[in-house]
């Protein structure tokens, strides 16, 4: 499964960059390939077109709106917080891999 995720926080600090590492590890230790676009204080580096095009479900863990947010619009939606994906990402993979299951 091709996974694609956004993480942000109020701060744009730490939890956007913990959520994101730990929504990586989950994945991987899953099986799937993630791309992950946070959005915090340094800015953003958008995750390309061609990969969005080819995921098969989307993971937002934001505090704050996600900028762009309709580039995920065609995909199934797992919404959650940093706090949550940094406690345990591995149910919100496991809620990706329902939805696309139940595609």
């Amino acid at each position: 499964m091709k996974i694609v995720a956004v993480t942000s926080c109020a701060t744009g600090i730490a939890h956007t960059y913990m959520a994101a590492e730990a929504l990586e590890r989950a994945a991987k230790a899953a099986g799937h390939e993630i791309w992950v676009e946070t959005q915090g204080a340094g800015g953003l580096k958008p995750i390309p077109a061609d990969i969005i095009a080819a995921a098969d479900v989307c993971i937002f863990a934001n505090d704050v709106g996600v900028r762009d947010a309709d580039r995920f619009a065609h995909l199934p939606l797992v919404k959650s917080i940093p706090k949550q994906a940094i406690k345990d990402a591995g149910a919100l993979v496991r809620e990706a891999e329902g939805l696309v299951a139940g595609a």
